[in-house]
């Protein structure tokens, strides 16, 4: 509720950045903010954050050290396959169960991975944001928001693509990030699949929202069918009961799946 209120009381316009899981603020006869936000594909979301976490970006391989200064050798260095195959907690529900939460809200069975929380997640998206959008495309995002906000996103494709923000940009990439096996890529997709069921659904209202905005632009379609990822299911571990989330940062957009 504190929140809330100092979030109301800053003089307007202002534009308030911060994970935070979603707040209904008219429950409590408060004016309800514009709520925006950005999602992306959840597997590439948690590549970029275990290494991120051990080895940080571009702007100095140090600073990984300062955000983790506990992390041990041996957590640092853990090969990523081994840490979704023999499903250690990083790498196992609820600790991947990350996105839905931020939209599912304050309610505690937000935080365990199940239906209750996705529907709760779309409901909220449908009666509270005015845009989701995805990473994958975010010169779209960037265009309805100029659209949708001009008082906020007025030219803001053009700082986007301006070469001073390419270059700071370039420097945000994840430092020695690579992809893990098919088979862990299975694992993790079927321990993520209730983050792909919400990330389908706002890709599809964000593909709608184009489509009524007049925005033409072409969508590219998945690298590989979800059933191609499916085929492990039900060999994957029962995951582990561990209620911890991990801290997140906005990385590159690299796809997770290549062709051969």
């Amino acid at each position: 509720v504190d929140l809330m209120k100092n979030i109301s009381n800053i003089p307007q316009p202002f534009l308030y950045t911060r994970h935070v899981h979603f707040l209904n603020f008219t429950r409590f006869r408060i004016e309800q903010p514009v709520y925006i936000n950005i999602i992306r594909d959840p597997i590439n979301r948690f590549l970029s954050n275990y290494f991120f976490r051990r080895f940080g970006d571009w702007r100095g391989e140090q600073n990984h050290l300062i955000r983790t200064p506990g992390m041990k050798d041996d957590e640092r260095y853990l090969d990523i396959n081994v840490c979704i195959l023999e499903n250690y907690p990083e790498c196992s529900n609820p600790r991947v169960f990350y996105i839905i939460p931020y939209f599912c809200g304050q309610h505690p069975q937000c935080r365990e991975p199940g239906v209750w929380a996705l529907e709760r997640a779309k409901q909220n998206v449908l009666e509270n944001y005015l845009l989701v959008g995805i990473l994958e495309e975010l010169e779209d995002v960037l265009l309805l928001l100029e659209r949708l906000l001009p008082h906020y996103f007025t030219g803001v494709l053009n700082i986007y693509k301006s070469p001073d923000y390419r270059k700071m940009g370039n420097m945000t990439g994840t430092v020695r990030k690579h992809t893990p096996t098919l088979e862990a890529l299975q694992v993790l997709y079927h321990r993520m699949r209730y983050e792909y069921e919400f990330y389908n659904f706002i890709r599809d209202q964000f593909h709608l929202m184009k489509k009524k905005i007049g925005l033409k632009s072409v969508s590219q379609p998945p690298a590989y069918s979800p059933a191609f990822l499916r085929e492990l299911s039900l060999r994957t571990p029962e995951p582990l009961d561990e209620d911890e989330e991990l801290d997140t940062d906005l990385e590159d957009a690299n796809s997770w799946l290549v062709h051969p």
